[in-house]
């Protein structure tokens, strides 16, 4: 079997491909969300996947992303996370980017907000918390492209040492209501050697099953808090 980059960049180019011509309005993060949060965890025989390693090592979010593109589901995700141009601007803010440097690449007048936001908050399908001391809550989006009238809640993977909680733990869409935030904190509870551990957060309506990966890193273990 091959592996790599330029294996796997023309087979995902082509699904994207498919899944533009099925869904015109999407933009990239949007796709991008499809094939992210649809993904097979194991390889298509059932096996996990493992990464191209020495030794060979069970592969996790840093090695496969989300993991093995699937594009039948992806074709019908239940609730992607959309990203534009307000949000990029956004990064850029919390990346330390000035008004001027900002105003300059968009070509428009642009400000940053008067708190500098977090690069957490970006509104990818995944989280990733670099640096856990204690705690962290990070928001996140999604917009509803099934039925209009859909119920989601969500189910947690807490990676080890942490104890991850999801508000709103519902999301219910409507016709009038196709988008929907909510925030994710994840705290620090138990000693862990460092290194990043990974969970999920999978909202699901019954037939969809939208998997976003965690990765945390913590950083200082003191105080911390029995788990039980």
């Amino acid at each position: 079997m091959h592996s790599g980059t330029s294996m796997s960049t023309p087979h995902v180019a082509g699904i994207v491909a498919l899944l533009k011509a099925l869904h015109p309005g999407w933009s990239p993060a949007a796709l991008r969300s499809a094939l992210v949060t649809t993904a097979w965890r194991n390889n298509p025989s059932g096996f996990p996947i493992f990464a191209s390693a020495n030794p060979l090592k069970l592969a996790d979010p840093f090695d496969m992303g989300g993991g093995i593109a699937n594009p039948n589901s992806a074709a019908e995700p239940g609730l992607v996370y959309d990203a534009g141009m307000p949000d990029y601007i956004v990064y850029l803010c919390a990346m330390g980017y000035n008004d001027s440097e900002i105003s300059h690449l968009t070509k428009k007048p642009t400000h940053c907000p008067t708190r500098r936001p977090s690069v957490t908050d970006v509104n990818l399908p995944s989280i990733t918390i670099p640096s856990l001391r204690s705690s962290i809550t990070v928001t996140r989006t999604v917009t509803n492209t099934g039925p209009p009238e859909s119920i989601y809640w969500a189910e947690i993977k807490p990676p080890s040492g942490t104890i991850v909680t999801v508000k709103p733990h519902v999301l219910a869409f409507n016709r009038k209501t196709k988008k929907m935030a909510f925030g994710v904190t994840v705290r620090a509870v138990a000693l862990v050697n460092t290194g990043y551990y990974f969970g999920s957060l999978v909202w699901t309506d019954g037939l969809h099953a939208v998997r976003s990966p965690l990765a945390v890193r913590i950083v200082n273990q003191a105080p911390f808090y029995s788990a039980e």
